[in-house]
């Protein structure tokens, strides 16, 4: 098993809207699409709003292929598009790391 790290930037003035799509939409429809989403915080310091949220995934096969059938779903084009007509930008940048456990820690959503 292995976690995947993201860590979003979000305008400021869209950090509601933001966290709506993706507690009401995004999350909804990852989930569907066999996501494991194992825990999601805010950063807001410094003038800026990050949303990290952490994934586990069997291996890096699955995270592409899950990954690709949720870019590809229909709602969610349509969500994206029309929130994004009506509060501007949603995402300043995504960071994204892949975290391979080491021999000695399990990652996260392991059964222990």
């Amino acid at each position: 098993m292995i976690n995947q790290l993201r860590i979003y930037e979000v305008p400021p003035g869209n950090r509601g809207p933001f966290l709506d799509r993706f507690r009401d939409h995004a999350a909804r429809l990852m989930a569907d699409h066999g996501f494991r989403i194992q825990a999601m915080w805010t950063d807001e310091r410094e003038r800026r709003v990050r949303f990290v949220y952490l994934l586990a995934w069997e291996d890096e096969a699955e995270m592409g292929d899950k990954w690709a059938a949720f870019m590809a779903d229909e709602e969610w084009k349509r969500i994206k598009a029309e929130t994004s007509a009506q509060y501007g930008d949603f995402v300043l940048g995504i960071e994204e790391m892949v975290l391979i456990p080491t021999d000695f820690s399990a990652a996260i959503g392991d059964a222990p």
